[in-house]
């Protein structure tokens, strides 16, 4: 396995090539809270919907406003390399059924990215990412939504304005640019698992990859 020291980690996600399946470009002010995609500028919204009572929408000074948390977590990626203890900051994922009333069939959740892709794995046309809802509220797993990444706010090739942080799943499954997170019944494959069944659903790090545990 490839690592790399937390000394040289802040370089290495610089230099990182990281839009890897969005073509469409978009830009994100954290000070305004806009965001341009194409021609348009307009406040950044977190809807959430799907098997709920009522759907609700976020902006994002409401997000920043959720009790916050900082963990620092490793990031192991699919091809074998890994970066070591990255500061995160952001919230867990109960802050956002805080007056929300789900039906009882909704098991999952499935995020929705900004951007459209080039290619459409089965008419998939932008990035998903589903994960079971016991496990986003299983404080053993340590999911985060991020908006902060080593003190500032996330830059937009690591996911702004919002992105997970799924430390012990594969980084595919840590989806970025957040824009609608939706309660589903049953589990759903992702862009990566539509476009290559090598990419699986159920996406664990190796144990001999964690140093955690």
């Amino acid at each position: 396995m490839a690592t790399v020291p937390a000394t040289i980690a802040g370089f290495f996600m610089k230099t990182l090539p990281v839009r890897t399946v969005e073509k469409d470009t978009f830009e994100f002010d954290p000070e305004s809270g806009l965001i341009k995609i194409g021609g348009d500028r307009k406040p950044y919204s977190l809807v959430v919907d799907g098997l709920i009572r009522e759907p609700r929408s976020f902006s994002y000074d409401a997000i920043k406003s959720f009790p916050q948390v900082e963990q620092v977590s490793d990031f192991h990626c699919v091809e074998g390399w890994s970066v070591q203890e990255i500061r995160w900051g952001g919230f867990r994922f109960k802050e956002i059924l805080k007056g929300i009333e789900l039906k009882p069939e909704a098991d999952y959740v499935l995020f929705h990215s900004f951007g459209t892709t080039e290619h459409k794995p089965e008419g998939q046309s932008h990035y998903i990412e589903s994960l079971p809802l016991k496990e986003l509220l299983d404080p053993n797993k340590e999911i985060l939504l991020a908006l902060t990444m080593d003190g500032r706010p996330l830059p937009e090739d690591h996911g702004a304005p919002l992105r997970l942080i799924s430390p012990y799943d594969l980084g595919y499954k840590s989806i970025k640019f957040i824009t609608r997170i939706e309660f589903v019944k049953k589990e759903r494959p992702g862009w990566w698992t539509l476009a290559n069944p090598a990419y699986p659903v159920v996406a664990r790090v190796p144990e001999r990859r964690l140093r955690r545990r």
